[in-house]
């Protein structure tokens, strides 16, 4: 695809590159005469953590609005059972094929057994995840999801609210079998929720169009605050992960629709916007839109397709919770000198094929890791060892994501014989679908 200078995908490389020559010149001023980070990595990072913010901000109303509406879409398909069924099939069988991949390069690359001992940057995470925790926090502690966190300093207390997405995930599921139950009775509050979903993606169109200032930013304070040398300590580790998800996306992906009597190169020629999306964003659910546009344009049902994308952009992660964790936990492991047996490497596999609901389609998988460090007896504070490059990282990992979801809709329509062939292939879509 030919980038021109107005195009998103060149606004995004030329914001990366950006990004990446102002981390290098914020790295190279140094610290503020206070100690504190310089006026350049704090603006790098202010920046970045208001484009996250604004990503986040979104997710709670998009996340219930798509899944009510995509639970709600089951009445228009003849086999909606079968078919709902057929596609959490084939997301665990494609978490099943990453994770054993990664497990097989990360016993042959073996990432962090030559930095046991070496001095690394530590981040800070407060986020922690065990399997009782995990279902714990499936169940909601009140309507609408929301947890208070409060925190002491300098003799203050504040107190912040959030949205727990994997207990409005939970909620957003029972509405919406409840208005399949309730039938025509729903149809005034489902128009809300269409209407709701509708005025949220044009909000998210909004903020799309600010990724290559967010992208910049987040690779700039990255490089600002790690700076080169921390970040080549963990090259090994960072090349294994692209080394996996490039396995996954151009070898077991492609074999996969070949399998299904498809052709690859239209499949990624129409994914390419969701997939280019996905990595500057790093986010599925804020790519969501384009993903179920460029699933529709594949060829795939329509009403099934506003059923699967949805479903899938806040639980199909090969990503970000099968290559990631499976690699980040023998990097962990060998970092701290501790060996894994082959029971082990099944509990990475068991918890990659059925926790990937933990990473709830949000920016980063700190929380699939925890899980899997915690069910290994592994220590947490392994997870903040690859805090430093986790941006980069996260890029592929959503990118990955991302395809795998039109993939396995893909696949799934094929199977159920609901994918128009003609438009699969067609015309690839084009790069207007970019702009969000």
């Amino acid at each position: 695809m030919t980038l021109h200078y107005r195009s998103f995908g060149f606004q995004v490389l030329a914001g990366m590159a950006v990004g990446l020559f102002l981390g290098l010149v914020a790295r190279q001023i140094g610290a503020g005469p206070d100690g504190d980070l310089n006026t350049l990595a704090q603006a790098l990072q202010t920046t970045g953590s208001a484009f996250v913010a604004l990503l986040k901000a979104v997710v709670p109303p998009l996340v219930f609005a798509a899944i009510v509406a995509s639970i709600a879409n089951l009445r228009a398909l003849d086999n909606a059972a079968r078919l709902a069924g057929q596609t959490l099939l084939w997301f665990a069988i494609t978490a099943l094929i990453a994770v054993v991949i990664s497990l097989a390069l990360g016993l042959l690359i073996q990432p962090g057994a030559g930095l046991h001992g070496a001095t690394l940057p530590i981040g800070q995470t407060s986020t922690r995840g065990g399997w009782l925790d995990f279902l714990k926090g499936l169940l909601p502690t009140n309507s609408l999801a929301l947890a208070a966190d409060s925190k002491s300093a300098d003799g203050i207390v504040t107190t912040t609210l959030s949205f727990n997405i994997l207990q409005l995930l939970v909620i957003s599921i029972a509405i919406g079998l409840a208005t399949l139950k309730v039938g025509d009775k729903a149809e005034p509050f489902l128009t809300f929720v269409r209407s709701l979903l509708a005025v949220v993606r044009a909000i998210l169109g909004w903020i799309i169009r600010l990724t290559p200032i967010g992208s910049a930013a987040l690779i700039g304070t990255a490089i600002a605050t790690y700076g080169w040398d921390a970040l080549a300590q963990l090259g090994t580790f960072a090349a294994a992960i692209y080394l996996g998800l490039a396995l996954v996306l151009l070898v077991v992906y492609p074999l996969l629709l070949a399998a299904n009597g498809l052709k690859p190169l239209p499949f990624f020629a129409k994914a390419w916007p969701a997939i280019q999306l996905g990595f500057v964003s790093r986010s599925s659910v804020g790519t969501l839109p384009v993903t179920e546009a460029v699933t529709e344009r594949m060829g795939v049902e329509k009403a099934y397709a506003a059923f699967a994308i949805p479903l899938a952009s806040t639980t199909k992660m090969d990503g970000c919770a099968s290559i990631y964790p499976a690699l980040a936990a023998i990097f962990v492991a060998g970092f701290y000198g501790i060996p894994l047996h082959a029971v082990d490497y099944v509990l990475i596999v068991i918890v990659s094929v059925i926790g990937s609901a933990a990473t709830a389609g949000l920016t980063g998988a700190i929380v699939m890791l925890t899980l899997t460090l915690s069910t290994l007896g592994l220590p947490l504070e392994g997870a903040g060892l690859l805090l430093a490059i986790d941006p980069i990282l996260d890029m592929g990992r959503t990118a990955v994501n991302v395809a795998g979801q039109v993939l396995v809709a893909t696949i799934v329509a094929r199977r159920e014989g609901i994918l128009d062939e003609n438009a699969y292939y067609g015309v690839a879509a084009q790069p207007a679908l970019e702009s969000g």
